[in-house]
């Protein structure tokens, strides 16, 4: 099996819920051994961390840290990596520059899921950065996938609570957001949803009519198929 390294710690919580989906999907497959797993937990900086997450501004002060992050892990010995974090992910090509081995995209993996599932149209929940570097709207339209986004006032309420989540200060009233937000897409006739942000996977959501897709669980299942590959 391959090493993988995990640039972690944004946030921890996601970070030892993505170390736990490779464990178990891992073992569902290889009954022999638990696979090779580093985590490097970046010292992110909260006023840079709530800048980005929840103002949706000055990301590019967390480039040196992921870079730092990438290196050190493909010094320890990982033959791959990977980052459950969307917004990061808009530095990804700095991250591929930086080191010799291959780094997994979140984005693509998730563009790759739904275009097998035939989705053509998705609403998308995810934090600013995300929208605004458009990680996602780019990949889907070369895809041919229509992206369907809240609008401002529920955008500033999903950095909010992405926020609290990444802070270990969520509860049930961000659940309650988070549904009110996945309502709206349904009252526009959306029939999909991605969750775009690794730590909403933390609310648990769930609705009676609409698919929703965790994003950090797609990347989970690339992430294992990485690891056993030969």
């Amino acid at each position: 099996m391959k090493t993988v390294g995990i640039i972690g710690g944004l946030g921890p919580e996601t970070t030892s819920e993505f170390y736990l989906e490779l464990i178990f999907s891992c073992q569902k497959i290889n009954k022999i051994n638990r696979p090779p797993i580093l985590i490097y937990s970046v010292p992110l900086p909260y006023d840079i961390e709530e800048d980005a997450i929840a103002r949706g501004k000055g990301e590019e002060r967390c480039v040196p840290f992921i870079l730092e992050a990438a290196k050190k892990l493909e010094k320890a010995g990982a033959d791959f990596l990977v980052m459950p974090c969307n917004s990061l992910h808009a530095f990804i090509e700095e991250i591929r520059g930086a080191v010799k081995i291959s780094v997994l995209s979140i984005v693509e993996e998730t563009t790759k899921f739904l275009k097998k599932e035939n989705i053509s149209q998705v609403g998308i929940i995810s934090t600013a950065i995300t929208l605004n570097k458009k990680l996602y709207e780019n990949s889907f339209i070369a895809n041919g996938i229509k992206q369907i986004t809240p609008d401002d006032f529920q955008q500033a309420k999903i950095g909010k609570m992405i926020h609290n989540l990444v802070s270990n200060r969520h509860d049930n009233k961000d659940r309650e957001e988070l549904i009110k937000v996945i309502n709206d897409f349904e009252n526009k006739g959306i029939d999909h949803v991605i969750l775009a942000c690794t730590d909403l996977q933390l609310l648990i959501p769930h609705h009676a009519r609409l698919k929703i897709y965790d994003t950090m669980k797609i990347f989970a299942e690339a992430t294992v198929q990485e690891i056993i590959s030969n």
